[in-house]
């Protein structure tokens, strides 16, 4: 079983406890629930955005514990101030160390910045807690599901108000994805089967593949500055970062470093 297949059989055991705690009629009294959602897609394309979606993530499959030191507020606060277009925060517990407690602070912490609930998401109860908690896109990935999956749930997101990030690692979960609910498309440069590093080689491959009125973003595997530029250049408007800030004593300080040197 690869690490993905694992951590998804965890995500339907997980979710069905959820759904018994707290009922979808219990989320929807959340005072985020109504709530107008800020555009994280707006972000990535405005005029002079560093489009960089700056990450809290506190440990991984294949690094373990990456910074258990820093605290959500501090964190993605800083990145705000630093110019990250959005924000990305881990809620998964198990492998991630995240919580929906971290969504919720980085929401009261930046109510005008964009937030990507970043998650294994299965099952359309999960949209609905991301509303709750404060989301203001939700992350899919092509790998986890199937095509009617990808549209039921992105369907269900732009019902509630939230964008949607669709994940790709190649040309066939492209191919196989419905776009219709999808505002941003990812290319993720790490091998989701066992969390390895690689290089942004998959993001310069599918380039071109990706279609034109999608905004298009490499995740991962952007451990330098100059990368973002390279990038740019063939059409990259947005880049997920998040262990190369969140390994650092000062996630928002080297956010600022990364952004001064990509405009350089």
């Amino acid at each position: 079983m690869t690490i993905l297949e694992k951590i998804n059989q965890h995500k339907k055991e997980e979710v069905f406890r959820a759904k018994t705690i707290t009922p979808v009629e219990e989320l929807k009294n959340s005072k985020h629930f109504d709530r107008k959602c800020n555009s994280l897609k707006s972000a990535l394309k405005a005029e002079g955005s560093s489009g960089i979606i700056a990450e809290f993530k506190r440990k991984s499959p294949s690094k373990g514990e990456i910074n258990a030191k820093v605290n959500v507020e501090d964190v993605t606060f800083g990145y705000a101030q630093a110019g990250a277009a959005g924000v990305s925060v881990l809620t998964d517990q198990t492998f991630f160390g995240g919580s929906k407690e971290d969504l919720l602070k980085a929401r009261a912490k930046n109510p005008e910045l964009p937030l990507l609930r970043k998650d294994f998401m299965i099952d359309a109860y999960q949209v609905c807690e991301a509303k709750a908690w404060g989301a203001d896109a939700i992350l899919l990935i092509a790998a986890s599901l199937e095509a009617d999956k990808i549209n039921e749930l992105g369907a269900k997101a732009h019902q509630l108000g939230m964008e949607v990030l669709l994940e790709i690692h190649n040309e066939e979960e492209l191919k196989k994805s419905p776009l219709e609910y999808v505002d941003i498309i990812g290319v993720n440069n790490r091998n989701l089967k066992n969390f390895n590093e690689s290089s942004v080689k998959p993001s310069l491959e599918l380039t071109d593949l990706i279609p034109t009125d999608k905004v298009k973003i490499s995740e991962s595997c952007i451990n330098d500055p100059s990368v973002i530029k390279n990038l740019r250049e063939v059409g990259y408007q947005g880049f997920l970062i998040g262990e190369s800030f969140m390994k650092t004593p000062n996630p928002p300080e080297a956010l600022a470093g990364y952004i001064a040197e990509a405009k350089a």
